[in-house]
């Protein structure tokens, strides 16, 4: 279509593109591209965002020779250079070198999927029109065999004019002709000009638009502009690229864009609503022509292996009942395999904490290492095995293909919400916990969707809730039970506190979606790949970076926060000697020491300040200091509460001191201060309430912006303020009137 290798506006070439060669690797979904990449790299990589997107940026060194080594850049999935999603646009404006920082692109690997030609040959031919020089990975050659598929490689080769180079991925087969020929390409100066015999071949018309269009922008000088972008957004009605066009060029781009539109579906005889179309004929109709001229297809549709698994992995029955056993099976392992290692973690710290405190005076420095540093690292590491078993389980799932049967599945179901199929697994792994939850969601193509399943994923109840259910259950709701004692009411209440936030989820996610964006969603097309046997070496390197991606960026705004909550629990300092003495005239036992510290600190300050505010939730100050406290982790509550009943802080969910505290506690007027229906109010306010800091630092890591936690806080908070409140005042009237 068109030649030239800068978009709309000039390209930047900084960073580190002026010393090392960019090698983009890019291809459709599901060819396997990401794990030829990784069989490339292995362990030379980096994994992290785009500047000012939330788009992952994945790049590894590449060694050539002694002395050549390139950077590879994995970009993106996509099916077409006409950019509909921010994660389609960076690749774009990778190849064509308008992000500053990386590397320039001096080639591209692009990955084919040998079994379905036709469909990669399209994105083939888009790339090879911006005259970088390419290679064509054909890939998972294997199972094109098994469907009775044969290519003639080398006459492609000579047809396409750019080197093939027969690969299959999860065996390692092919990497080092590739590296020999991505070397080979390299040691070519310059850009190379593309053959237009050898690409699809467009109406003289379309190039006398965008010279046109070019023209009319530019002012006459067409330096300013790009043909490659003015004729994408010729193409793209409402994509990316007319945007970026009329940005540039707000004063008279959109009247030029309309009526060079018009003359050329004109001069063709087609709709202007069809001007996409034309495209597509062309470029399919191209690759037909290649697929003719060296593939051969069997007579008869070849039935393969995966054709026969799939009649009973995506049956309405047996398919759903075989999914919801494997989503038990991560369920299970995220609750009952991590928790002898969280259990070995949370051990490993305290022991740490205390003989480095052993070895320090009492006092603020002591506490700040114990407390705030050594306990905020544990607070950190506490979530890594639940995020390397649920990472473990998707990588596995995805790479030997049952991830888009899942999604197949269930996207019935999430629709009628606004959500698709593929946020089903995050939001059931945020049961266990959300941190992970979140992260899993880089498996949502769609931008709205995905961003609406990250900000409900915290309303699943995660373990970290359990300890409050517990406690308050077991204290305050009866041991009734029903149908011959087959049903208890405490196991009830327990089922209803997990199926609050469920509840809940469903309505939030249908307004989320109408307020996030008003646009109509992308429908929701799902390719199923055939099955094949994971690479081990992928899967690892995925749990790696995810857990390392996790420590690294979230890991270090928890900690931060922990230090500074743990400031505001130690100050201002109240001196044992200023306490007194019991009756006995004996020092006043730690835990006593303990509750009247925490009750006059800056935490217990803002306790005694939003008193007014909790009151209609049937709590009193102790309960909002617990509130409180518990940001960084919503377990902390118990503890925090054993501290202020003067029980001190090593008391748990099962502990019986701690029942009878709560259950002696009162007002100032002698009324007991916690009765079923607290209980009711704090349960449900926890079960919907943002109380998890590490919830709030992963959502910013994936969104790349602080609003987003900022707008998950407040909602979260405002809904869970608003279902207390509601849960108290009318149960309040309700036991009042002896109908509890």
């Amino acid at each position: 279509m068109t030649t030239e290798t800068s978009d709309i506006t000039p390209a930047s070439d900084a960073g580190i593109g002026s010393r090392i060669p960019g090698v983009a690797f890019l291809g459709n979904p599901n060819t396997g591209k990401t794990t030829l990449f990784n069989a490339l790299t292995g362990m030379r990589q980096r994994v992290g965002n785009y500047p000012g997107v939330t788009v992952e940026r994945k790049a590894g060194r590449l060694k050539l020779s002694e002395t050549l080594e390139a950077e590879l850049l994995d970009l993106p999935g996509l099916y077409s250079l006409a950019a509909a999603s921010p994660d389609e646009l960076i690749a774009v404006d990778v190849l064509l070198g308008r992000i500053d920082g990386e590397p320039s692109v001096k080639a591209a690997v692009c990955v084919v999927d040998a079994s379905n030609l036709q469909r990669n040959l399209f994105l083939l031919s888009q790339v090879m029109e911006l005259g970088l020089p390419t290679v064509v990975a054909l890939n998972m050659s294997d199972v094109a065999a098994s469907r009775g598929i044969s290519i003639d490689v080398d006459h492609l080769q000579k047809l396409l004019g750019v080197p093939v180079v027969l690969t299959r991925a999860n065996k390692g087969e092919g990497l080092e002709d590739l590296r020999t020929t991505i070397r080979n390409v390299l040691d070519r100066p310059g850009t190379a000009e593309p053959d237009p015999a050898r690409l699809p071949t467009f109406p003289a018309e379309f190039a006398a638009a965008v010279d046109s269009l070019v023209y009319e922008i530019g002012g006459g000088d067409a330096a300013r502009v790009s043909r490659t972008g003015v004729g994408r957004a010729i193409l793209d009605r409402d994509g990316l690229f007319e945007k970026r066009l009329l940005e540039m060029n707000r004063s008279g781009a959109s009247g030029a864009l309309q009526s060079v539109r018009s003359s050329l579906a004109q001069s063709l005889e087609i709709a202007e609503s069809d001007l996409a179309g034309v495209e597509i004929r062309i470029r399919h109709g191209w690759a037909r022509g290649l697929i003719q001229a060296c593939v051969q297809r069997p007579d008869t549709l070849v039935q393969t292996a995966s054709d026969r698994i799939d009649r009973w992995l995506t049956h309405p029955l047996f398919g759903f009942a075989l999914f919801m056993g494997v989503m038990g099976l991560v369920f299970q392992a995220l609750y009952a395999w991590a928790d002898p290692l969280i259990g070995s973690i949370e051990a490993l710290f305290s022991l740490t904490g205390n003989v480095v405190g052993a070895y320090m005076s009492p006092g603020p420095l002591q506490s700040l290492v114990v407390d705030g540093v050594i306990g905020g690292a544990g607070s950190v590491l506490v979530f890594v095995p639940q995020i390397a078993i649920l990472f473990l389980f998707l990588a596995l799932l995805e790479d030997c293909g049952y991830m888009a049967r899942s999604a197949f599945l269930m996207d019935r179901i999430l629709a009628k919400c606004g959500l698709s199929g593929k946020s089903f697994i995050p939001l059931m792994s945020s049961f266990a916990c959300a941190v992970p939850g979140i992260m899993a969601t880089r498996s949502i193509d769609d931008r709205r969707t995905r961003m609406v399943t990250i900000l409900i994923a915290p309303l699943m109840s995660c373990s970290a809730r359990l300890p409050v259910y517990v406690i308050m259950i077991s204290a305050f709701i009866p041991q009734q039970s029903y149908l011959g004692g087959l049903v208890g009411l405490q196991g009830l209440v327990l089922l209803a506190m997990y199926c609050v936030g469920a509840a809940t989820a469903l309505p939030v996610a249908w307004v989320l979606n109408r307020l996030l964006d008003r646009r109509e969603a992308a429908p929701f097309i799902l390719e199923l790949p055939s099955y094949k046997i994971p690479d081990i070496r992928t899967v690892l390197l995925r749990v790696y970076q995810s857990c390392a991606s996790f420590i690294t960026r979230a890991g270090s705004i928890i900690l931060a926060a922990a230090i500074v909550l743990w400031a505001l629990a130690y100050y201002p300092r109240i001196e044992p000697a200023a306490m007194g003495t019991t009756a006995g005239g004996a020092a006043t036992p730690s835990h006593i020491v303990a509750s009247q510290q925490l009750a006059g600190s800056y935490i217990g300050q803002a306790g005694h300040f939003i008193e007014p505010a909790v009151r209609p939730l049937g709590w009193d100050w102790r309960i909002g200091v617990a509130a409180i406290a518990s940001f960084p982790a919503r377990e902390v509550v118990i503890s925090t509460l054993g501290t202020l009943f003067s029980l001190g802080d090593g008391v748990d969910e099962s502990s019986e001191e701690l029942r009878a505290a709560l259950s002696k506690a009162t007002w100032p007027d002698g009324r007991p201060l916690f009765t079923a229906v607290t209980a009711l109010s704090l349960m449900v306010f926890f079960a919907l309430c943002a109380q998890c800091l590490a919830t709030l630092a992963v959502i910013k890591r994936e969104t790349g912006s602080w609003l987003w936690p900022a707008v998950t806080f407040g909602y979260m908070t405002t809904l869970a303020y608003v279902c207390a409140l509601l849960v108290y005042q009318i149960g309040t009237r309700l036991a009042g009137g002896g109908f509890l």
